[in-house]
């Protein structure tokens, strides 16, 4: 049996894969990069993101699309407005102390976790696509949609790039993230840019999972594995570095798509893991972090 059409389509279920993947890890990667806490609930806001999702889908009569596309704007502002007011009443008064965030964070998640169970209920369920459609490709067709995925995702990660690197919220970011003091000191919020980016790292995350949800289904427990491949790409990429996040996540979604097409996605993840320990050994920044004194 020929090789070729395997790796194709191996390559582009990864490719998927490297898409959402790499804007749930973006979340993660924004918020430990200007606010220096591990947001333990981030995998929590991409299950309020695929839960909410199921919810206006279900809401919005008419063809499936118009569902999904108000899906796609409610969704990561739900998340986004949870984020906010968990900052507000939570971290702010914690004082972002990093070991206090991470407690708070993970007991944050679990409420979540159980609201869903109540509101939700256990059972899964998915989104219909906004659209069927399959693209004619060598070998084989292709779901559409999926391709629609890793197109929309790389839209909102370069979108997400601009704003950091071109606008004057990112400039206020970036100053934030190098001195919170001096930041002050020139009349920065600093308390507004932290609930304004731990917001847009829970919104990412919730719309990586309105994406991923015709393709998975939608779970109260579904957050798990999300959390854990951020983490993973984060640690490699370089805690806080955006372009190590990006290349971090193609890394991880390729390797994942092709060793478990042709092995087990049991060995992704063991091979996954062990990258991180080597990446943890032998350069602890990540590949585009940097050493710190």
């Amino acid at each position: 049996m020929d090789f070729g059409p395997f790796l194709l389509l191996a390559t582009l279920e990864g490719l998927v894969m490297a898409a959402t993947l790499a804007l749930t890890a973006v979340g993660l990667s924004l918020v430990f990069g200007v606010m220096r806490v591990v947001n333990v609930a981030h995998g929590e806001f991409f299950m309020v993101g695929a839960v909410v999702a199921w919810f206006v889908a279900q809401a919005v009569p008419g063809p499936p699309a118009l569902g999904f596309v108000a899906a796609l704007g409610v969704s990561p502002l739900v998340a986004a407005a949870i984020a906010v007011l968990l900052d507000r009443l939570v971290l702010r008064r914690l004082g972002y102390e990093p070991e206090a965030v991470i407690v708070a964070t993970i007991g944050f998640g679990y409420v979540l976790q159980q609201g869903a169970l109540s509101l939700y209920g256990p059972e899964a369920r998915a989104v219909a696509a906004p659209f069927d459609l399959r693209i004619q490709l060598p070998w084989f067709g292709y779901a559409g949609y999926k391709l629609a995925v890793i197109a929309f995702a790389a839209v909102v990660i370069a979108a997400v790039w601009a704003l950091l690197a071109r606008t004057r919220i990112g400039l206020v970011m970036r100053a934030t993230q190098w001195d919170r003091e001096t930041a002050t000191a020139f009349g920065i919020d600093v308390d507004r840019v932290y609930a304004i980016v731990f917001g847009l790292g829970a919104g990412l995350a919730a719309l990586a999972a309105v994406l991923v949800v015709p393709i998975q289904q939608a779970h109260y427990l579904m957050g798990g594995d999300p959390l854990l491949l951020s983490f993973i790409v984060v640690i490699i990429g370089g805690l806080g570095s955006f372009r190590g996040t990006i290349v971090a996540a193609l890394l991880v979604g390729l390797s994942d798509g092709i060793i478990s097409v042709f092995f087990s996605p049991t060995l992704a993840k063991i091979l996954a893991t062990l990258l991180v320990a080597l990446v943890l050994v032998f350069r602890p920044q990540g590949l585009f972090g940097r050493r710190t004194a």
